[in-house]
């Protein structure tokens, strides 16, 4: 089978580059001829919050990676359309995650999929993003009315997906996990390597900081959990790049008078480094205040780490309460106590434990399997 995948990878950073990447590597593995069509330019600077859209490095060796996508010209939308219909691969594998997407997503799409063969697959992301606009349901539906068929990887997703597509082909096949970060190392190995004191112990809030992710709600917790005499040997780390400006965040930190409880590492986390972050962590938090899914989850499954995760979105779906970590509603109090309670008895090893049973039920190959079958039902219909 031939399958063009369409979206971020190499030399673009990040989670989804990372699915894209693996997934190809998954169906090479399966006998299948794989190529990536990227972006020459994904995001222009002035709709980029973070200080970069790249990584550093060496391609990533065995996959065919050719930037041609870019989002802002309709005739490179053209090209690359036309160039699908004339290669006809049998499917074409998209990402999808934000409306700005659509018009060149959809573009494409639509042209390539003239030729009568191809299938365009879209594994979703979101379709109703974080910071929603008024134009978002227009472009969703341009979209998403160019497509064959979509993986989800939580209910909240589906319905969304069912207000655009009610009858569309679609499965469910949850986020896989990120085992693409090396191997856990000992907590005083990851310490020295990141000038942390390994007496500490850490709950670590990881990934871009964006307002949805309710860094702010966290840090009125731990505010909280300090007064009541709960954080003695123990920090908060804040690991991630943050989207815009961290002044109101370092600003909070003073106000409750935590800046001996906080640690910002605010900066992008090379892939070489990710596997030290979540060797050292008792466990992690993710207060958000929305969500789909998330793929931080899926990075800590991979290292064995507790959770602490607030029930909006499809984060239920991912994280059992009191099987992995701890479940709670988004807010300040909730929050406290669910990091509280994880540290009660032999909470933290059990929830270990439990992420290690859990875990199995999130690889790469089941959502291979999950595609293959789609793409089946698309045929068929």
């Amino acid at each position: 089978m031939k399958i063009s995948f369409i979206g971020p990878a190499y030399p673009y950073r990040g989670g989804l580059a990372t699915i894209i990447e693996t997934l190809a590597r998954e169906f090479q593995g399966r006998g299948a001829e794989v190529d990536i069509k990227t972006f020459t330019l994904q995001y222009p600077r002035l709709l980029f919050p973070g200080k970069s859209q790249f990584r550093t490095g060496e391609a990533p060796e065995g996959l065919a990676i050719s930037r041609q996508v870019s989002t802002i010209s309709p005739l490179s939308w053209w090209r690359v359309g036309r160039r699908l219909r004339r290669e006809a691969p049998e499917m074409v594998v998209l990402k999808y995650w934000t409306p700005l997407m659509a018009p060149c997503f959809g573009t494409i799409c639509r042209l390539a999929r003239k030729n009568r063969k191809t299938k365009v697959v879209v594994h979703l992301d979101n379709i109703t993003p974080h910071e929603p606009h008024f134009y978002d349901s227009w472009l969703n539906r341009y979209f998403l009315r160019s497509c064959d068929g979509f993986i989800y990887m939580s209910e909240a997703v589906n319905e969304d997906l069912r207000g655009f597509r009610p009858d569309a082909p679609a499965l469910f096949s949850p986020h896989p996990l990120f085992d693409t970060y090396g191997e856990r190392v000992t907590k005083e190995e990851a310490c020295e390597r990141l000038g942390l004191d390994a007496a500490t112990g850490y709950v670590m809030f990881f990934g871009y900081v964006r307002d949805y992710k309710g860094l702010d709600t966290l840090l009125a917790a731990w505010a909280l959990l300090k007064a009541e005499g709960k954080t003695a040997g123990r920090k908060l780390l804040v690991v991630g790049e943050v989207y815009g400006s961290d002044e109101k965040y370092l600003r909070q930190i003073e106000e409750l008078g935590l800046q001996e409880d906080v640690v910002m590492h605010t900066h992008f986390v090379p892939d070489s480094q990710v596997n030290l972050y979540f060797s050292l962590a008792d466990m992690v938090a993710l207060p958000y205040k929305s969500a789909t899914q998330s793929g931080v989850t899926q990075v800590a499954y991979a290292f064995d780490v507790p959770m602490v995760v607030t029930d909006v979105g499809g984060l239920r779906e991912m994280v059992p309460h009191d099987v992995v970590g701890r479940l709670c509603e988004s807010g300040a109090r909730s929050v406290a106590d669910a990091i509280a309670a994880c540290y009660e008895g032999g909470n933290l090893e059990r929830y270990r434990e439990g992420v290690r049973r859990e875990k199995v039920r999130f690889s790469w190959s089941a959502t291979a399997d999950r595609i293959e079958e789609l793409l089946d039902i698309i045929n068929k219909r």
